[in-house]
């Protein structure tokens, strides 16, 4: 399989690693100044910056390129790329994370909120912790967390602050040296504390779940989730 990567950061490089150990070929690395030529490619990831990632991924679309993208931030685009997808019978997904691990998080975290839903006496929380070359807060993972939640409760909305109004989650980014990803999701009350927690050791799971997500989104059409990939 040729791969395009787009965005070659720290992830970039991890994602060629592991793409050429499963028998794969980088046919593309690009760059911010990159001109994205998409010969010979038959897929493409993207990791770059919000500010390129809908370029990205629109020019894939144009081109009949299936693409994973898992650069967040640029979700309020969402909807236009989702339309464009369908315009041209392109092939997408999109992941806030495409750890294995994490994925089998958001689903472990949706179940929990949908039986801590009538324990009124908790109050549900989210902390992030990643290393301090993240550009977005909170994370995108926070975020499919938080909604995830809302999704299976009574709360309305998140907020990234420690203070809340009602119905409302509060999620703490915190940005440390050398941290991959750590997030929490905590239910407490006066009593005691419920908290689910899933912590990233390096990048190789990340990079790992969106080579496995590109290997099957090939020969496919349409909008997915990793949530498909895995069969959650």
């Amino acid at each position: 399989m040729n791969i395009a990567l787009l965005g070659y950061g720290k992830m970039g490089k991890v994602i060629e690693r592991i793409a050429i150990e499963r028998g794969h070929n980088i046919v593309l690395k690009s760059s911010r100044d990159t001109v994205i030529d998409l010969s010979n490619t038959d897929v493409a990831i993207d990791f770059s910056v919000p500010t390129a990632a809908v370029n990205n991924i629109n020019t894939c679309l144009k081109n009949n390129i299936p693409i994973v993208s898992g650069t967040t931030g640029w979700l309020e685009n969402y909807p236009k790329v989702e339309k464009l997808c369908k315009e041209t019978n392109g092939a997408l997904i999109y992941s806030s994370n495409f750890s294995v691990g994490v994925n089998v998080f958001f689903e472990l975290n949706k179940h929990l909120a949908k039986m801590m839903h009538q324990l009124k006496e908790y109050n549900v929380s989210i902390e992030e912790i990643h290393h301090t070359q993240k550009l977005d807060a909170p994370s995108g993972t926070a975020i499919t967390l938080a909604e995830g939640i809302i999704d299976n409760s009574n709360q309305s909305s998140w907020k990234l602050d420690n203070a809340s109004h009602e119905n409302e989650i509060p999620i703490t980014a915190k940005r440390i040296e050398n941290i991959p990803g750590t997030h929490h999701v905590n239910y407490s009350s006066d009593i005691d504390t419920i908290e689910i927690k899933h912590t990233a050791h390096n990048r190789n799971g990340f990079a790992l779940g969106a080579v496995i997500a590109a290997e099957w989104l090939v020969g496919k059409n349409g909008n997915f989730t990793m949530k498909d990939v895995l069969g959650l």
